[in-house]
């Protein structure tokens, strides 16, 4: 798989138009009519990885949405004297850099045009130029591995699932120190950093600028004995860096969508970003509130089209609730992005935690997850805590890998609803919380009743026999059930109330019973069913 994708990745950026080593005062983005004709080959812009996502979700390939902006178009642009620094095939656009502005009017002319837009001026030093420091604290009175407790996150790791064969795309400022830190030693000597690139530099250099990604990547695989417990310890990752920590434009949003795209090309299951915009260095760019509508911003436009092709995106909500702005920032506003929201240790809403609901009036944020006091690590030798949703984010991104390997035959949307389903507040969403704190054991049953074959006998245990978690499948939903355990000697040693709604229930608290033979019996409405358990650790 590995070697797969730094094939299909080279052969990308062969294509791709590059151009570096200098400064350059203004960005144009230009968007086209059309996309004139193509010689690319399917096999030439998806990997077999992108290839099998789309068939498992019944998605149609290649599209017009899958194949390149047209080349001749870029030359012609490059013809008039501006620089080529990258496009966008979703959304048919290319972005360009200059230093002379005047001649904007030539680009505008050009038959194939359908518009230009600027979107980086030159200008004072930015305001945001400390936009992605982490401010660091002490550490709080809870296990370190509380973000993975709360959301019941060792139901999937304790049977196995810990990210395996699910590939990460992670999209931030920069990666400084993760190509040293300890707690990334293990994912560093099995070669799980499969792929890196710089979308604003372009270059492969992403050990830089920022150590922004190098928090989020020690929360999704970090392994740090006794201070810092990974998500996602096992699973794969690709690290671009799309965010220009030096200024704020919405050129970012360009860099962010070349990233996006590169990910899906891979074969990417989720793509994960503590990022997001809605305010610039130039305040005439600035997004406006009705915009957060899912359908206005480009970024946003750009992480829905990401999710119309398989992905799971999950980006942070936004720190702006104590700030003028206060709502969630774009492209957490997507209809089909995941927003993730900041609670603490004891999930309460984080005082920064930025508030839905979207213009449009849907649930956002989606889910929240622990962003307050979270154990990272940015440089060797120590780890510290920090705040924000950029690392609720990689909370919940690291789970929800755990959760695509435990049912891998599971499709994007159904892990979305699975998210909203075992959130603690689904029956009453609100504005900061979303559908609550989800709950990976619930959010897994959810997902294995979809796929479950309906038995013939009554009721049916699987696995079985079983060394960790097991699952009740009956024939007819039962509804409201109580389940009892015996040994063999008759003795009962378990015993639980479930308000069934579906068809399976997952047993998670009977892990740690010895091996042996046990009788489970079910006891529902129009009678009780028995079946025998074999434990064997």
């Amino acid at each position: 798989m590995k070697k797969g994708v730094y094939l299909l990745l080279s052969f990308l950026l062969a294509v791709t138009l590059k151009s570096q080593g200098q400064a350059y005062s203004y960005f144009v983005r230009v968007y086209f009519k059309d996309k004139g004709n193509t010689s690319y080959q399917a096999q030439h812009i998806l990997s077999e990885r992108a290839v099998a996502r789309r068939t498992k979700s019944g998605i149609q390939f290649p599209v017009l949405s899958d194949f390149p902006v047209n080349r001749a178009y870029i030359d012609q642009i490059r013809s008039l004297g501006y620089t080529f620094h990258c496009s966008s095939k979703w959304m048919n656009t290319a972005l360009f850099k200059t230093n002379n502005i005047s001649g904007i009017t030539s680009i505008q002319s050009l038959p194939f045009v359908a518009g230009v837009k600027i979107v980086k001026t030159p200008g004072p030093k930015s305001r945001f130029i400390d936009k992605l420091e982490v401010k660091t604290m002490e550490a709080g009175a809870f296990p370190y591995d509380r973000p993975i407790t709360m959301l019941n996150g060792y139901t999937l790791h304790d049977n196995g699932f810990t990210g395996k064969n699910i590939l990460i795309a992670v999209l931030d400022g920069g990666f400084t120190n993760a190509d040293r830190i300890e707690s990334l030693n293990a994912l560093r000597s099995r070669n799980g950093i499969i792929f890196t690139w710089d979308f604003v530099k372009l270059d492969a250099g992403v050990y830089e600028s920022s150590t922004h990604g190098t928090d989020v990547m020690s929360i999704l695989a970090g392994q740090l004995p006794n201070h810092i417990a990974g998500t996602a310890p096992s699973a794969d990752y690709i690290l671009f860096k799309t965010e220009d920590v030096e200024t704020e434009f919405p050129c970012e949003e360009d860099f962010w969508a070349a990233g996006a795209e590169f990910a899906d090309s891979a074969g990417a299951d989720i793509i994960t970003s503590s990022l997001g915009y809605y305010e610039f260095d130039d305040p005439s760019m600035n997004y406006k509130q009705s915009d957060l509508d899912g359908n206005t911003a480009f970024v946003t436009r750009v992480a829905d089209m990401a999710a119309s092709k398989g992905i799971v995106v999950i980006v942070s909500a936004g720190n702006e609730r104590d700030n003028p702005w206060r709502k969630i920032i774009f492209p957490s506003d997507g209809d089909s992005v995941i927003a993730a929201g900041a609670v603490d240790e004891n999930m309460i809403i984080a005082p920064f935690s930025s508030a839905g609901p979207s213009a449009d009036r849907r649930v956002k944020p989606d889910n929240v997850a622990m962003g307050v006091r979270v154990p990272i690590q940015m440089t060797t030798g120590s780890s510290t805590f920090g705040n924000g949703t950029s690392f609720s984010c990689p909370v919940l991104s690291g789970m929800t890998a755990c959760l695509m390997q435990g049912v891998p035959q599971a499709i994007n949307s159904q892990i979305i609803e699975a998210l909203h389903r075992s959130g603690d507040r689904y029956n009453s969403p609100d504005s900061l919380y979303g559908f609550g704190v989800p709950d990976m054991a619930k959010a897994y049953s959810f997902l294995k009743d979809i796929y479950t074959v309906v038995p013939e006998e009554e009721m049916i245990i699987t696995p079985n026999p079983a060394t960790g978690l097991f699952q009740l499948i009956f024939k007819q939903a039962p509804g409201p059930i109580s389940i009892e355990i015996y040994n063999e000697a008759g003795s009962m040693l378990y015993r639980k109330d479930l308000p069934l709604s579906g068809r399976s229930a997952i047993i998670t608290d009977f892990q740690n019973a010895g091996r042996g033979i046990y009788f489970v019996k079910v006891k529902k409405s129009e009678g009780s069913v028995t079946a025998k358990l074999i434990k064997t650790r």
